[in-house]
Parts: structure tokens; C-alpha cells; sequence
């Protein structure tokens, strides 16, 4: 009986800690993605954003997603790909509204993609 019970401390503690350890890669790793689409973003806003800017956030996206399908639906992963494929296009044909609206989003779902995957209740119910 008390091998059981410090057998799901011990269980519950390890989930806490990888929930902990898979938040904090999420929230860094899209924070570093925000500084750069907020970059481009402003560029794009400015009208000096060139195909390479967006290109580079691109890249960039293209390196981080490799790991990002361990933790994150491939859905959101897809819904990323779009929305930075968009951009990249709408900037190289400089249809700047229609960029910024694409990169708009792009920022927002760096906010709340981490959110999701909080450990919170309303997550896990």
C-alpha cells in the first residue's frame, strides 16, 4: 500500500516536472519566434520589408518546427506554414496590408499556441 502511493507521487511529480520543462521550450522557443515576426512585422508596416525578411522568418520556422511536432498538434504546425507561406508571398508582390493582416496573426499565435498547453484545468479537462 505505501509502495503504491509513493509510486504515484513519484509518477505525479514526473509529469509535473516534464509539463514544466515542455512549457518552458514552448514559451522560449515561440518568444524567439515573436521577436522576429514582430521584426518583419514592423518592416512590413514601414513598407521597407523585403522577400528575404520574411524568408528569414521562414527559415527560422522551418528549423524549430522539426522539434516543435513533439509537442504541438500537427494542425498548428500546418496553420503556421500557411500563415508564413502568405506572408512571404504578399510581401514579395508588396501587397502590404494584406502581409501585415497574414503576420497579425502570425504574432498572435506565438501568444496563444503556448497558453494552450499550460498546465492548467481548463487545459486538462
Amino acid at each position: 500500500m505505501v509502495k503504491a502511493f509513493y509510486t504515484a507521487i513519484i509518477a505525479l511529480l514526473i509529469v509535473i516536472g516534464a509539463s514544466y520543462c515542455e512549457q518552458r521550450y514552448l514559451d522560449n522557443t515561440f518568444s524567439e519566434f515573436r521577436e522576429i515576426a514582430v521584426s518583419v512585422y514592423d518592416k512590413t508596416e514601414e513598407k521597407t520589408a523585403v522577400k528575404d525578411d520574411v524568408l528569414a522568418l521562414q527559415d527560422f520556422w522551418l528549423e524549430i518546427k522539426k522539434t516543435l511536432h513533439i509537442f504541438i498538434p500537427h494542425n498548428d504546425i500546418k496553420e503556421f506554414d500557411l500563415w508564413v507561406s502568405e506572408a512571404v508571398s504578399l510581401v514579395e508582390k508588396k501587397m502590404w496590408e494584406d502581409a501585415l493582416s497574414k503576420l497579425e496573426v502570425v504574432i498572435e499565435m506565438t501568444e496563444q499556441i503556448p497558453k494552450t498547453y499550460l498546465l492548467r484545468v481548463e487545459n486538462i479537462l
